[in-house]
């Protein structure tokens, strides 16, 4: 391949990547019709509840393809077998603008535990997609069957040598032409992510699957690796669940109401200028301000779920006749009161066909579970302290489902109380989880505060906040919980975690994944700070008040090490956002 000729516009690697997640998300849709009718379903919800927050909020209106593009992000999964292929893997993703962020080691999350280490590739600033990458941890086994999963890996071949070319040239000529880009997405759609339904190794697989490692064999025993899931956005959780438990015939229309209505009567209740700045990017201040709000009544809540209820039975959202393994009995991550990280759910892997190769060349027809329809709904990034209160509040709750594991379907109502008093600890709005140092927020001057500057008195935050001088938003959380990605995985295969076989455990380190890759693993922790710290230091310093800040040299610390994990990025973000 022929480097790019002078003047050759590159291909804009973040248009690369929205294009690549639509064509993977044709992809998922033409493979699992399932995936398809739940993004239906879940429009449906999101224009429910847009609806509701045009009457919370008069002025506020969305069209159906802002809405669209609201929903539009994708959140996937892939599982890697060998750690050749898992660099190949970072190397395709770099070519879209997507660095590894965070890692997770999923080999040591108490009872849910699988043996896989894993990090997300995304976009380090404002990231639209992301894919949850795991590598299969072969000395988790014992040695005899360390052996077999090597020796059934060994000779597959995902990425082609087109692949490995077109993404060495991007990486030598610092991008790639349009037509070749085009090329490396057709690569990703037809070969990297692609179903292939065919199996090898039964033996190995049958004993994975009986020993509670379903996720060991869907990794190692498949000609190619390929998509688990493509998680799309949701506005109201709590909407969207009841609504594909009663599109998939779990739940009745009078009991899909109940849920819908409590949950959307208590969002209109509570939704507020920061909820509609954390789910509608499009959204700026000043319009946002500009909108009224006044109280949403049962009635006008009832009315909007009802239109829903009649668009779930129609022929293109039903899903009860297609073959399914149900909906999880619970989601995942804080109650839904609690404003913070994630929240995620998901309709159960699919039993779908697939046909074993002997060594004799013989096939044989069989059936593999794995892909499931995950979806999630994001609130904000914690600090340190945050996410520390949160692991307590989830301990107590997770041993609460231990004492009653089938509370949720036996009682709903008394599991989703049980739920919420295990997180009662958390504030409850932005501002009191801000005040408490336990998420991340994002400042900047007021109009009123950028007329008064060069003569205020003071650089105490919430003071100017109160004197209307400063705004605030909360960062949103763009990563994943390794927990509630184990619930997951574990309700979906309905295996919950199987102990190492191997004579002793290894341990597994963000070193460790990053010598595989070849490249540093982002702490997307210390990009929140830096975000929050650089968005102070430029509102102190447009309000000249810089000289009264008590903690700037913690500031300029945040920044710095910002800067030193995010690199470039980071500095052009501050550089545009100064």
């Amino acid at each position: 391949m022929n480097a790019p000729m002078a003047g050759t516009r590159l291909a804009d690697p973040i248009e690369m990547q929205n294009r690549l997640f639509g064509e993977l998300s044709r992809m998922f849709g033409a493979e699992v019709p399932m995936y398809d009718r739940s993004l239906l379903v879940n429009a449906a919800c999101n224009r429910a509840v847009a609806d509701v927050l045009a009457i919370r909020f008069p002025g506020f209106a969305i069209d159906d393809a802002e809405l669209e593009r609201t929903s539009g992000e994708r959140h996937g999964a892939i599982r890697i077998g060998r750690p050749d292929e898992y660099r190949w893997i970072a190397r395709f993703f770099a070519c879209f603008g997507m660095r590894p962020h965070n890692f997770y080691d999923m080999s040591s999350v108490g009872a849910k535990s699988q043996p896989i280490i894993a990090t997300a590739f995304r976009s380090t600033i404002g990231p639209e997609h992301r894919v949850f990458t795991s590598l299969l941890l072969t000395d988790y086994f014992d040695a005899a069957t360390k052996a077999r999963i090597d020796a059934a890996l060994a000779d597959r071949s995902v990425f082609s040598e087109d692949a490995k070319t077109l993404v060495a040239a991007s990486e030598r000529d610092g991008g790639l032409s349009w037509s070749d880009a085009e090329r490396l997405i057709r690569e990703g759609v037809e070969r990297i992510f692609k179903w292939a339904g065919r199996a090898r190794e039964r033996d190995l697989y049958d004993e994975l699957c009986a020993g509670g490692f379903k996720i060991a064999a869907d990794i190692a025993c498949f000609d190619s690796h390929h998509l688990n899931h493509l998680t799309p956005n949701t506005l109201c959780m709590d909407v969207y669940t009841a609504a594909m438990r009663h599109a998939m015939g779990d739940i009745d229309r009078a009991e899909f109401s109940r849920r819908a209505s409590d949950a959307l009567a208590w969002l209109s209740a509570h939704a507020d200028a920061s909820y509609l700045r954390l789910h509608f990017k499009h959204l700026g201040w000043s319009e946002i301000e500009g909108f009224g709000a006044v109280v949403v009544t049962r009635d006008a809540v009832h009315g909007t779920v009802e239109a829903l209820a009649d668009r779930l039975v129609a022929e293109d959202l039903s899903m009860a006749k297609l073959p399914h393994n149900g909906f999880k009995d619970s989601t995942e991550g804080p109650s839904y009161d609690t404003p913070l990280l994630l929240r995620q759910d998901a309709y159960k892997a699919l039993t779908e066909p697939v046909v074993f190769a002997d060594a004799d060349g013989g096939e044989a027809p069989s059936t593999h579970t794995a892909r499931f329809g995950e979806i999630e709904q994001r609130f904000y990034a914690t600090t340190t302290r945050g996410r520390a209160l949160y692991d307590q509040c989830l301990a107590a709750a997770e041993a609460v489902k231990a004492q009653q594991p089938d509370l949720a379907t036996r009682d709903y109502d008394a599991y989703v109380e049980s739920y919420l008093s295990c997180f009662k600890a958390f504030p409850k709005t932005l501002r009191e989880l801000l005040e408490n140092g336990l998420v991340f927020g994002r400042y900047e001057p007021t109009p009123a505060g950028l007329a008064a500057a060069g003569t205020l008195d003071t650089a105490d935050l919430w003071t100017l906040v109160d004197r209307g001088i400063i705004r605030y938003d909360g960062l949103r959380y763009e990563d994943f919980l390794p927990v509630s990605a184990a619930g997951i995985f574990a309700s979906n295969l309905n295996q919950y975690g199987t102990s190492f076989t191997a004579e002793t455990k290894p341990d597994y380190t963000r070193a460790d994944l990053e010598e595989i890759i070849g490249k540093p693993i982002v702490d997307a922790g210390d990009v929140y700070a830096g975000i929050e710290a650089a968005s102070l230091v430029d509102a102190f310093e447009r309000l000249d008040v810089s000289d009264m800040v008590e903690n700037a040299s913690e500031l300029a610390d945040r920044v710095a090490k910002a800067e030193s994990e995010a690199g470039a990025t980071f500095a052009r973000w501050a550089t545009a956002h100064a």
